[in-house]
């Protein structure tokens, strides 16, 4: 569309503008033609740029800038500012604001850049103009701020988490000592786990065929009543095969218990091993019903001894008749002696419990070592026949026998009681509730 700008404008803006690029200049006229863009007349304005983007007129200034965003083919403006935005249709002019924005401008000059404009906003539109400086600040200032935050957020975490943790270290294997107890002092044996729920209570063996990774492996586990069979089994190492090595324990390499569930029928036996690791005894179970058999042994497996208490049911066919367990009392009746125990087991510690041995005219039996010991003590809980083995003091104290137990949890316990005097073996038994 032809420009028609007056042509007072239009001498003055071509004065920086070459000969060969200028436009015709049209007739003089009062007003411009028709708007460039299609826009209103605006009422005979003497600046005709001012509606070339429909903007209205600053005041009537004859200032160029506000032809700044003019549209392609307005090359008749003098304002070098056209070139500002980089719009096509305005060529370079001497105008230093062509430099405003940082873009390149033909014949850039020194005056009015700086102080033309000291707000370092566009007189006509109000738009800030950031300069080349301000913007490379910006940008620094904006870097430095996200390092300082990121060294803040690392430093936050620091504080809070506090100092990385190492990795735990695997717990030790506790090495294998070559006394897997103190025979000398009063002890337990069998004791593989604690009763959940138990305070200070010791713990039970003979719950399990498993255990320490060996398995307790019956040939069979079914016999007649009251007729002798014999009763085979083996201890399997975690590879599968028999184990063949044993620690000598009071004077025996393996202490077999056998008792029906409900504590009737106890029996204190010692097998013997073949070569190929199979034990073997001449078992006799009087009447029918389930019993338990719970192995005691310290089996030598890859040179450690592993002291160890197993468990595995027998059945014996025929009418079961359960036997109700007698009341507790503190003396034991024999054939030949009877024997009276002093003191009180409980959960919470470990009491002492002493064993007075009398003969039919009440007088103190003289105790002799038996399996290495002044006697032995089982005892076995009602309901699941858990199992404690223990061991008296090495001396006797006025010629009684020195315990020392502390009741695995509250319930109904039968005490065994094995002892030796001129030669024989007796086993005195009481009922004992522990509440």
């Amino acid at each position: 569309m032809p420009d028609a700008t007056p042509a007072e404008e239009t001498q003055a803006g071509t004065e920086a503008i070459p000969a060969h690029q200028r436009s015709p200049e049209p007739e003089p006229a009062e007003k411009a033609g028709p708007t460039q863009q299609g826009l209103p007349d605006p009422e005979a304005s003497d600046d005709a740029d001012t509606t070339q983007q429909g903007l209205p007129d600053p005041e009537a200034s004859d200032d160029a800038d506000t032809a700044r965003q003019v549209l392609p083919g307005a090359g008749t403006s003098g304002d070098a500012d056209t070139a500002q935005r980089g719009l096509p249709g305005t060529e370079a002019s001497d105008d230093a604001d062509t430099a405003r924005q940082g873009l390149p401008g033909d014949g850039a000059s020194d005056d009015e850049d700086p102080a033309r404009h000291p707000s370092g906003s566009d007189p006509a539109d109000g738009t800030p103009r950031t300069p080349p400086d301000n913007a490379a600040f910006r940008l620094a200032a904006i870097g430095a701020l996200l390092i300082v935050v990121l060294f803040a957020g690392y430093g936050l975490g620091r504080l809070n988490n506090g100092p990385a943790a190492a990795p735990a270290a695997p717990a030790a294997t506790p090495a294998a000592s070559a006394s897997v107890v103190d025979e000398s002092q009063p002890h337990a044996h069998g004791t593989t786990a604690p009763i959940p729920g138990a305070a200070a209570g010791a713990a039970v063996g003979g719950l399990s065929l498993s255990s320490n990774g060996l398995t307790l492996t019956p040939v069979t586990t079914a016999f007649p009543a009251n007729r002798a069979q014999k009763l085979e089994f083996t201890i399997n190492g975690p590879g599968g095969a028999p184990v063949t090595t044993y620690s000598i324990v009071h004077d025996k390499p393996l202490h077999l218990i056998v008792i029906r569930r409900d504590l009737t029928g106890f029996q204190h036996l010692h097998p013997t091993m073949a070569p190929d690791g199979t034990w073997s005894i001449d078992l006799t179970l009087a009447e029918p019903g389930s019993y338990r058999m719970i192995a005691d042994f310290t089996a030598v497996v890859g040179g450690s001894p592993l002291a160890t208490t197993l468990g595995s049911d027998l059945t014996v066919a025929g009418a079961h008749t359960p036997v109700t367990l007698p009341d507790p009392a503190r003396v034991a009746t024999g054939p030949t002696y009877d024997v009276t125990y002093a003191g009180t087991p409980v959960t919470e510690s470990t009491q002492p419990l002493l064993m007075t041995v009398t003969d039919r005219a009440g007088k103190p039996a003289a105790v002799e070592p038996y399996l290495g010991a002044f006697g032995h003590l089982v005892v076995l809980r009602q309901g699941d026949t858990g199992y404690v083995h223990v061991h008296p003091e090495t001396q006797l104290v006025d010629g009684k026998v020195k315990f020392w137990l502390a009741a695995p949890s509250p319930g109904t316990y039968r005490m065994f009681f094995d002892f030796q005097v001129a030669g024989k073996v007796s086993t005195a038994a009481w009922t004992v509730v522990v509440s």
